[in-house]
């Protein structure tokens, strides 16, 4: 999910700039790429996060932490597609306000999500090496 965040906190960036320069043009129209990149980033990584998620064992608290990750995953791509329809169907001349509360709510359920993601790998060891792999780690070096 790296390019996802980055281009979707970038969108907020450009929104953010936008409002305090005389010409919000360039930067609304880079926070619209940037959001329509976060998507189609987002969109291979819930691929990917899917076919993990299909390897959890049922009833595991990993197996409900990584439901509500990807429900909150979910959310936040849903509100940035509504967010690019909102901005595509606004001019280039100003900074969408609505696409900026957007954006806002769709970081803080990723920012969310993303604890929850650490919290998969950290804790659960979900997307880790196996032990045998884990174990050569700890090795003194011959």
């Amino acid at each position: 999910m790296t390019i996802p965040i980055g281009a979707w906190t970038a969108s907020l960036v450009f929104d953010l700039i936008g409002i305090f320069v005389d010409d919000p043009t360039p930067y609304v129209v880079g926070a619209r790429v940037l959001i329509v990149v976060g998507l189609v980033g987002a969109v291979l990584a819930a691929v990917w996060g899917f076919l993990d998620y299909l390897q959890l064992e049922r009833g595991t608290p990993a197996q409900r932490t990584g439901l509500v990750h990807m429900l909150l995953n979910l959310a936040a791509m849903a509100l940035f597609a509504v967010n690019l329809i909102v901005r595509f169907a606004g001019d280039d001349d100003d900074v969408s306000v609505a696409g900026l509360i957007l954006t806002i709510v769709a970081l803080l359920a990723l920012s969310l999500s993303g604890w929850l993601g650490g919290k998969l790998a950290y804790t659960y060891g979900v997307r880790v090496a196996d032990e045998q792999k884990q174990t050569e780690g700890f090795r003194p070096s011959p």
